[in-house]
Formats: C-alpha cells, structure tokens, sequence
C-alpha cells in the first residue's frame, strides 16, 4: 500500500504521479454517466464548428482523473477527503491528450477532533504532455 501516514507528511514537498491517457470511451462514457448533455462533449459535428474544433474531454472527468491519478500519493492513507477548492482548468483536455499530475504539499496541522490524525492540504496540478496545465486545484485530506 502506497501512501503516507500523517508523520511522514513534509510541507514543500512534491510528488509526481502515473500519467494517463484519455479515451473517447473515458470522455463518452463519463458525460453520459453523469448526465452531462452538452454536445460539445460527445457531438463531433457539433464540436466541428466550436472554438475548439473538436470534441472537449469533460472537465469534471478531468478533475475525477487527476484526483485519481494522486491518490496514492495524496490520499492512499488518507481518513476521510474534506474538500477541493480553487479547481482551475486553463486549457482544454481531448481525447488523446496524456495527462500527468503533481502534488505539492501546501500544509498540515493536527486534527482539532482526531487527536490520532491530522489535517494536509495539497495543490495538485495536471498537465499535457507538452507542460499545458490544463488544472490545478487544492486539496484537504484527513490523515
């Protein structure tokens, strides 16, 4: 089991996780779960005439996927996820596009009502394999 325990936690440090790369059937499949129904996810002659030319991954799968991708690094061990905040998606994510992750520790503090855990708080990037940021976000987990 990957991960870490609470003491093994350091502020300033960094991890990288296993890349991914994204599937018309992940992009698809995802959108339609979730009951997204914009075309410009699934709509390849309606995607042909947006901005982008193409169909767009969906970007909560984008989120889903970079959260996924650090979890055992970030949240492997962790007690319980206590939220995201400041999700940015600067640049779009397609089908084909392999996405790497890195998380920085920002924080950590011990747990007010766990006196065995405590608290981190991460920034997680994902990127293109070109060194697009295509999100970044924070996270708080329970350790």
């Amino acid at each position: 089991m990957t991960g870490l325990y609470w003491e093994e936690w350091q502020i300033g440090a960094s991890y990288e996780s296993p890349a991914r790369t994204v599937t018309e059937a992940d992009n698809v499949w995802f959108t339609l779960l979730t009951m997204n129904q914009h075309p410009l996810h699934f709509d390849a002659a309606y995607a042909a005439r947006s901005p982008f030319g193409r169909p767009l991954v969906n970007s909560t799968l984008t989120l889903a996927l970079v959260t996924g991708m650090s979890v055992s690094d970030v949240s492997q061990k962790a007690i319980a996820n206590l939220g995201w905040t400041d999700i940015r998606l600067p640049a779009p994510v397609f089908v084909g596009d392999t996405l790497y992750a890195e998380s920085e520790v920002l924080s950590k503090r011990d747990s007010r009502s766990h006196p065995d855990a405590g608290i981190v708080t991460i920034r997680t990037s994902g990127r293109k394999a070109d060194g697009t940021v295509v999100i970044s976000f924070e996270r708080t987990v329970l350790v």
